[in-house]
């Protein structure tokens, strides 16, 4: 009689017992790579937010509130400069749109900032100072172009940056400050468009072509501060244009 092969079997059974494991590993493992580990969104989050009395504020919001400083440190200035340069009436009144709203916003984010303890800048970014730059070497004609379509730009940047925050934010200073931002912002829109100088072709190709730009550097968790001292003028021009006053903590910042 002829042995009986008895690997057959056995090695049929391993390769059953094989699949049903690399089964098993295959659905388990995409629930183990995609779990909230380190430098998923939840856990950068999570990484990022501190505890303040008016609701935890995350790295977004302290992002926000630099922003909205430093669109008042070159914005202001370029209201200013509108209304001294500007050919078309309608330019007068965007600039004189600008002015208001960023006085007002900028008192409220210097508000914001001393209750929560940030550090805010005192000099606009170089890409905004470059923004100054244009404007000031750009005369009649040109510069209304110039001044309508370089801010229309820069609101449109920050206007989504601020439904984000709105729609997100636990922070109820922060939510507060997002809704006037908001109501600001979408005014100075408003105004720009209607000097009829807007490129809309220009904008719809910048945003296309543009990718997500990285997070600025956030200002410190809440904590105490230094007074950061007054704003240095950044306009090179014959005329002076006076920027927001520096950010400070108001009298009556610990008991707001």
């Amino acid at each position: 009689m002829r042995a009986r092969n008895r690997s057959g079997p056995i090695s049929g059974t391993g390769l059953i017992v094989a699949g049903l494991t690399a089964t098993l590993f295959a659905l388990i493992f995409p629930i183990w790579s995609y779990a909230d580990r380190s430098g998923t969104g939840v856990s950068t989050l999570n990484a990022s937010t501190v505890s303040t009395r008016y609701g935890p504020l995350s790295g977004l919001d302290r992002e926000f509130i630099t922003k909205v400083r430093l669109a008042g440190l070159w914005e202001l200035p370029a209201g200013q400069q509108a209304q001294q340069k500007g050919t078309a009436k309608a330019v007068h009144t965007a600039g004189e749109h600008l002015i208001e709203g960023h006085t007002f916003l900028d008192t409220r984010v210097r508000n914001v900032a001393a209750r929560l303890g940030l550090q805010l800048p005192n000099q606009p970014t170089e890409e905004q100072k470059a923004w100054l730059s244009a404007l000031t070497a750009a005369q009649g004609e040109e510069y209304d172009r110039e001044f309508a379509n370089i801010l229309r730009k820069a609101h449109g940047k920050v206007f989504s940056v601020v439904a984000q925050v709105r729609a997100n934010t636990r922070n109820s200073l922060v939510r507060d400050l997002a809704d006037d931002a908001n109501t600001t912002v979408l005014d100075h829109i408003k105004v720009l468009e209607a000097t009829g100088l807007v490129d809309f072709d220009a904008l719809a190709q910048d945003a296309a072509s543009a990718s997500t730009p990285p997070m600025t550097s956030s200002p410190a968790p809440p904590g105490p501060i230094d007074d950061p001292g007054s704003p240095v003028p950044v306009t090179p021009s014959p005329a002076a244009y006076s920027l927001p006053p520096a950010a400070t903590r108001p009298k009556d910042a610990d008991q707001g």
